[in-house]
């Protein structure tokens, strides 16, 4: 058992590698941090959402960007999509769950916010929706997804695609991306920065 472990551990950290070494990759990465740290200069906010595991990792990151990160600091606006029951369950209800994200993006987004979708396929038709209706009222999106991206990545104006097909090995790396937006975000904002 103990070598099964192991190999869970090392699948993990070579998913990890694979981001490390891919440049384009972190390209984007760098990307997604200046535009939400511009975004928030102007008084935006981040929106996310995902299904199951993604929805955690939603709440997770507003979670970190609204609480603290690394530090005390003022209030940073984030809000998952995920956990208003009253509004999952009424839209799902009156217009099914492809439309639980977009009709409350509808409502609670404003142009120059910034909404990240997280899916490990890319292919979430209810973030799909949501990205339609992020463009419609100028929000930037970010797909946040890994195998081939899905049709998000497609969508997205940043598509930051984990290089893996297994969910797990997906799952881990998006909260560790998750977790260097809001160091990067907290730090540019009301820190000293992070440098080159």
């Amino acid at each position: 058992m103990k070598k099964y472990i192991k190999d869970q551990i090392k699948k993990s950290y070579e998913t990890k590698q694979a981001i490390y070494e891919n440049e384009a990759l972190l390209d984007m990465i760098e990307d997604v941090s200046k535009k939400c740290v511009e975004l928030y200069r102007g008084n935006n906010k981040t929106i996310l959402a995902g299904n199951g595991g993604s929805a955690a990792d939603a709440q997770h990151i507003a979670a970190e960007l609204v609480g603290r990160y690394g530090f005390d600091r003022p209030s940073i606006p984030s809000l998952a999509l995920t956990t208003d029951t009253s509004n999952l369950t009424a839209i799902g209800n009156d217009y099914g769950y492809d439309k639980v994200f977009s009709r409350q993006l509808e409502g609670m987004g404003q142009e120059g916010d910034i909404f990240i979708g997280i899916s490990t396929s890319g292919n979430s038709v209810n973030i799909i929706n949501a990205f339609e209706s992020a463009k419609k009222k100028g929000i930037t999106t970010v797909a946040l997804v890994g195998r081939d991206g899905g049709k998000m990545a497609k969508m997205a104006d940043y598509a930051i695609v984990v290089p893996s097909d297994s969910t797990p090995r997906i799952q881990e790396s998006h909260i560790l991306i998750g977790h260097i937006l809001c160091d990067i975000i907290e730090k540019e904002i009301f820190g000293d920065g992070v440098g080159e």
